[in-house]
């Protein structure tokens, strides 16, 4: 059943784009993706599916077979991908690349620095940076403290009669809800909408459409909390912007950049908090080491965030000139794809990169991306995975799951990977 559903959904595909292709290629109108596309969201349980460790073993970059006007190119190989992501003047992210320029109406238009490029990017990076570095990041590290230790009494709480706890409703959203609510200077009673939205527009197994719907929501929300912060500045992070630039950086340009934090620091950081904790509770010694100290807790936190990468694919580049990556030639107007979850499994960083192991050394992994959109909010959210994991297994040391591994419900065909719900007993 599941072939025959892959095989209509990707002879949609084609015919889809086999009629749309003397348009251009605009997702905005997509109701189906091609498998060959799907395939680097897909994975088995924790892992990348097995397909995408055999491609990027035979080619690290590899030519799809998507039945449009440009080449499509998957790239696994994790030397690869730093090449074409570090290569900023060489490719465009600019969102009008995926909508058409004719069809991209300025409300499903994100913004923002992910789908920007140099001299906007650039300008708009030097916005938020300051807000960034780890002098102004340290002001939000007590309150992030706080968040956990207040999460951590509410599953106590729901917990105290022996009942399951759902470690995703009540402490993984929660905790990176509450801080970019801080951050940005937001009211938290509107949290419950932006999670939606937020994981909405990863999920590409409801379609493009979908997905482009709650872009176009989240940017309406967020104009008119630029339009208050205009008239009343606060301390978060539009009201600083606005205070220190003013008229220089129109409405349109905070709210993409409002949305571009929600983006890359909610559910990025929620599913990093629930899969994490998933990692641990398999393996007891795992989950007892966090006790020990600064320096082990720093450690299993990049493994983590190598091991997982939820950020499975990188935003698309399209490429802006001829070039070679790899010994493999891309052609101007070619479409490339950045596998982050590939690349921070392959061979070439050392043996056995598929196993979890907290003692190796590594590279810098791909988790937050590389180059010139490299994820700005990187530190905070090492900030909240620090603060997070060591707080959880001090407070409850006997914590197990409450359901098989396999009874657990993943998130299928999500650019973000992540899962459902994870119900845990917290005595033991």
């Amino acid at each position: 059943m599941t072939t025959l559903r892959s095989r209509i959904i990707a002879w949609a595909g084609r015919m889809y784009l086999a009629r749309t292709q003397k348009k251009g290629f605009d997702l905005s109108r997509m109701s189906f993706l091609p498998e060959s596309v799907l395939m680097p969201l897909r994975r088995d349980g924790l892992d990348p599916v097995g397909e995408l460790a055999a491609v990027r073993e035979k080619e690290p970059i590899t030519k799809l077979p998507v039945p449009i006007a440009a080449n499509v190119w998957l790239v696994t190989g994790y030397d690869e991908v730093k090449a074409v992501l570090g290569k900023g003047n060489a490719f465009s992210s600019d969102f009008t690349n995926l909508v058409g320029k004719a069809g991209a109406g300025a409300d499903q238009n994100p913004g923002g620095l992910g789908f920007a490029d140099p001299p906007v990017h650039t300008r708009l990076r030097r916005l938020l940076t300051p807000e960034f570095t780890m002098r102004r990041l340290s002001r939000l590290t007590p309150r992030i403290h706080e968040i956990v230790e207040e999460r951590l009494d509410a599953m106590e709480r729901a917990g105290k009669n022996g009942e399951p706890v759902d470690i995703v409703h009540s402490f993984a959203l929660p905790i990176p809800s509450l801080v970019i609510c801080e951050l940005l200077g937001v009211p938290y009673e509107d949290r419950e909408d932006f999670e939606r939205l937020s994981a909405a527009r990863f999920d590409l197994f409801s379609g493009a459409n979908a997905s482009f719907g709650a872009i176009s929501e989240s940017l309406s929300y967020f104009r008119e909390v630029v339009k208050k912060q205009r008239e009343n500045p606060g301390d978060g992070l539009l009201g600083m912007i606005v205070k220190e630039h003013g008229d220089s950086v129109s409405d349109e340009e905070l709210a993409g950049l409002a949305d571009g934090v929600l983006t890359g620091g909610f559910e990025t950081t929620a599913s990093m908090l629930a899969l994490g904790a998933l990692v641990l509770l398999q393996d007891p010694k795992h989950f007892a080491a966090l006790k020990d100290g600064d320096e082990v807790v720093e450690r299993y936190v990049e493994e983590l965030l190598r091991y997982l990468t939820v950020v499975q694919v990188a935003f698309p580049r399209f490429a802006r000139e001829d070039l070679e990556i790899g010994g493999v030639q891309i052609t101007s107007g070619d479409v490339v794809l950045c596998s982050l979850s590939g690349a921070d499994r392959d061979g070439e960083l050392g043996p056995e990169m598929e196993r979890f192991d907290p003692s190796r050394n590594v590279p810098s992994h791909l988790a937050f991306g590389y180059g010139i959109h490299r994820c700005v909010g990187a530190e905070l959210a090492r900030m909240e995975l620090r603060a997070a994991y060591p707080a959880l297994v001090r407070r409850f040391p006997h914590m197990r799951l409450d359901v098989k591994p396999e009874e657990l419900a993943f998130r299928k065909l999500s650019i973000v990977y992540g899962i459902e719900s994870l119900p845990v007993r917290l005595d033991g």
